[in-house]
């Protein structure tokens, strides 16, 4: 379960290259990690950190950044590997929206179950959003009203169903849609099963 996701109006990151893959956003040297909590130590690590352990300039790190909850992101983000540490890194970090023209689709799929929302626009429009967030733009997101904006003023829909809304505003992983949104089928299930085969259950 993730923190609910309902509104928020944040600063944002730019990350504009191509194919940001999930070896670079989670370096496959802690895959062994999987206590999500800490995994914002592994975000990007190898862009943060030089091969002597200095710090370098990535706005991770910039301090009037800390707060941002939106990225902006280039084409292809989240290609590569499957690992699902690369959203779980995202989220422990704080961010909750990613916008980029398309994104892996693993990481898209994986994204959406941890609470993680992906936000797909044009790559002109992307590029225009990147600059607004260098300098310093509010980003908003409305589930509720499904919308996107800058500055206060309106940048596109999103198109959300209201499972996913719900799911959103609600926190719930895959787990938690199964049991709030199947638990009545769940039971009949199990008293069937019960029924059939009650010597399993004696």
């Amino acid at each position: 379960m993730s923190a609910p996701l309902i509104r928020l109006e944040t600063r944002a990151i730019s990350l504009p290259e191509t194919n940001t893959d999930t070896d670079i956003i989670f370096p496959a040297r802690f895959l062994l990690k999987i206590d999500r909590d800490g995994m914002d130590e592994c975000l990007f690590r190898d862009r943060r950190v030089g091969p002597e352990g200095e710090a370098l300039d990535h706005p991770f790190d910039d301090p009037a950044l800390r707060d941002a909850q939106v990225l902006v992101a280039g084409p292809g983000f989240g290609c590569g590997s499957s690992r699902e540490q690369a959203v779980w890194a995202l989220v422990d970090w704080g961010i909750r929206v990613v916008i980029a023209p398309d994104f892996g689709d693993i990481f898209a799929g994986n994204a959406a179950k941890n609470g993680l929302l992906c936000v797909r626009l044009p790559a002109d429009t992307c590029r225009t959003l990147a600059a607004r967030a260098d300098a310093g733009a509010r980003f908003g997101v409305d589930l509720p009203a499904r919308v996107l904006t800058v500055d206060g003023a309106r940048v596109a829909g999103l198109d959300l169903s209201d499972a996913a809304v719900q799911a959103f505003g609600e926190g719930w992983d895959e787990i938690d849609v199964i049991l709030n949104r199947e638990i009545d089928e769940i039971r009949r299930f199990e008293d069937d099963h019960r029924a059939r085969q009650p010597w399993l259950f004696a």
